[in-house]
């Protein structure tokens, strides 16, 4: 239940704060100031009209590209996010809390082999694909894409003999599931094909073309899961069938995705019948620390389920994940924002260009927490009708629901803060911490769930993302000087009180809608209604007039406007 990207891809200190929102068109950075005893950190603002209207101007172009780009992912994942919740309610109400349980356990199998298969290259790409672009090293471009898809074909297919095996004894020894074994063959597929989607994803994130990916994986391959999967557990195959429907649509999102990363290679570096060379020694530096830091977050994100099925069983694994896929949603923003700020973060920082990310992690951290907060609050206020809808079975998932987004609402608080160590080459700082809070999270979850069952896995899980992402951004702040907060968050204060006595308004009154899903769409549309007046009516600063302006230019194209003048980035 914690987002393992920020997260991710699966983290304040009110005292100093960056003058980028505070006075954003008349104060730019310095130089950096070396910091002794540790990394270089941003030097105080110093007034300079020239550079700060530049810089402006800079800030503009980024926000107009992150507003296209992240804002094209984000309808993507509002698309699947809709017909997506539609399609877990036909889930649970057609496969019940056994067999989702036991699908859950063979992903944590999946997932477990899914650390060391894909060896850190997804990430990578992300990273270097980026920085061998602007330095235009297509060479290295070359062997990182091609080189790398061959090493992970080679790697999946010992991988997926070692899931048939070794998968036999964990089913019977750990999960106490003989069951789990036969669908063990379904498993290895969608482990092969998910590495490469994964893999072929971050490359596109790399050439910052959410667009092409969003299509491909939101718009193409989610419906096509869903579709084949009704068809096929309508034909009665169960959940061979689920399995199956997300196995053929794997394969088709890999092969438009292989396309569309052709496309968009530079012809240097496009696949060809030549001796590609090795891997650089960064990338395989930085791999291994992506293999240290996925075996951690596999540790958070999967041992909360592992201990369900050991101390509890497959019943209350199925309700737990059901509930755990809702909260899933609540970091959409965030999840959005990073697809196209994480490379973004690579390139501005090989570039030194240290005051423009400063800036933009300021004004889209307050955004982030904004467009959360009425998503949140609705979740936790409507937690039991919202799990009733999946079936009575599952509406005892209710505390799960509330803890779980109380751990991701401080994960959207704090922003970015995991990418920003990992794409500026702090990846040891994120190991770090990470290390420590995996620790907590099996501690937690061997002292909690044999007692408190789902709501232990959900508290275990909750500390640990509330742990890790506190922690990162002290390391944010150490390594990098940047800090997401100024006085400018205090105006969210009554818009969020606002918003709240609506939402507890519909909530005492939510019998008069005789539907669940009714009261709960109707308090998800207020929420957000309230809110953004409220914000309106107390003002917005110059960044967040950019940030708004860019927004609703992308709205009125989408609606087949006239771009608002002024940002056309």
């Amino acid at each position: 239940m914690t987002d393992p990207a920020a997260n991710n891809a699966a983290s304040n200190d009110a005292g100093e704060k960056d003058a980028a929102a505070d006075s954003p068109a008349g104060l730019s950075y310095g130089d950096l100031a070396a910091s002794p005893g540790g990394p270089d950190v941003l030097a105080p603002p110093v007034a300079s009209p020239d550079a700060g209207a530049n810089q402006t101007q800079r800030f503009r172009s980024q926000v107009g590209h992150i507003s296209r780009q992240s804002g094209v992912f984000f309808a993507g994942s509002i698309f699947t996010a809709a017909f997506g919740y539609v399609f877990k309610v036909y889930l649970a109400r057609t496969l019940g809390p056994e067999a989702l349980g036991m699908f859950a356990l063979g992903i944590t199998l999946v997932g477990f082999l899914g650390v060391f298969n894909s060896l850190g290259l997804p990430q990578s790409a992300v990273r270097f694909v980026a920085s061998y672009c602007a330095a235009g090293k297509f060479e290295r471009l070359h062997a990182l894409l091609w080189g790398g898809s061959r090493i992970l074909l080679a790697a999946n297919l010992l991988y997926a003999a070692i899931l048939l095996t070794a998968g036999r004894w964990g089913a019977i020894h750990v999960y106490h599931s003989t069951a789990l074994v036969q669908y063990l063959p379904w498993f290895a597929l969608i482990m092969f094909f998910s590495v490469f989607t994964s893999f072929y994803s971050k490359v596109l994130t790399g050439y910052k073309d959410l667009g092409r990916r969003t299509l491909i994986v939101n718009f193409v391959g989610s419906p096509l899961t869903m579709l084949l999967a009704v068809i096929l557990i309508s034909a009665g195959r169960g959940l061979r069938g689920y399995l199956g429907a997300q196995i053929l649509s794997a394969v088709v999102v890999t092969v438009l995705l292989l396309v569309a990363v052709r496309e968009l290679t530079p012809v240097q570096a496009r696949f060809s019948a030549q001796r590609t060379s090795r891997l650089e020694r960064e990338i395989l530096t930085f791999s291994t620390a992506m293999l240290g830091i996925g075996f951690l977050e596999f540790l958070m994100v999967q041992v909360d389920k592992i201990a369900l099925g050991f101390y509890r069983g497959t019943r209350e694994v199925g309700i737990y994940s059901v509930a755990a896929a809702v909260v899933v949603y609540v970091p959409l923003v965030l999840s959005s924002i990073n697809q196209i700020f994480s490379p973004m973060i690579a390139d501005l920082h090989t570039r030194g260009d240290y005051a423009l990310l400063a800036r933009l992690f300021q004004s889209l951290t307050k955004w982030v927490l904004g467009l959360t907060l009425p998503l949140a609050v609705v979740v936790i206020v409507f937690a039991r009708p919202l799990m009733r809808i999946f079936g009575s079975d599952f509406e005892a998932g209710w505390p799960i629901l509330i803890v779980g987004t109380a751990g991701q609402l401080v994960n959207c608080g704090v922003g970015s803060v995991g990418y920003l160590l990992l794409m500026s080459g702090n990846e040891k700082r994120l190991i770090k911490v990470q290390a420590v809070m995996a620790i907590v999270m099996v501690g937690l979850s061997v002292a909690l769930v044999p007692w408190l069952g789902g709501v232990g896995a959900a508290v275990a899980a909750a500390v640990t993302n509330v742990g890790i992402n506190l922690w990162n951004l002290l390391e944010v702040r150490k390594a990098l000087g940047l800090s997401p907060y100024n006085r400018s968050y205090i105006r969210l204060l009554i818009p969020t009180l606002a918003m709240l006595a609506v939402t507890m308004l519909l909530r005492m009154n939510s019998s008069v809608f005789g539907r669940d899903w009714l009261a709960a769409a109707v308090a998800f549309l207020l929420a957000y209604a309230v809110f953004a007046a409220a914000v309106l009516a107390f003002g917005l600063d110059a960044d967040d007039r950019l940030i708004a302006s860019a927004i609703w230019s992308r709205l009125r194209v989408a609606v087949g406007s006239t771009p608002t003048a002024g940002l056309q980035p």
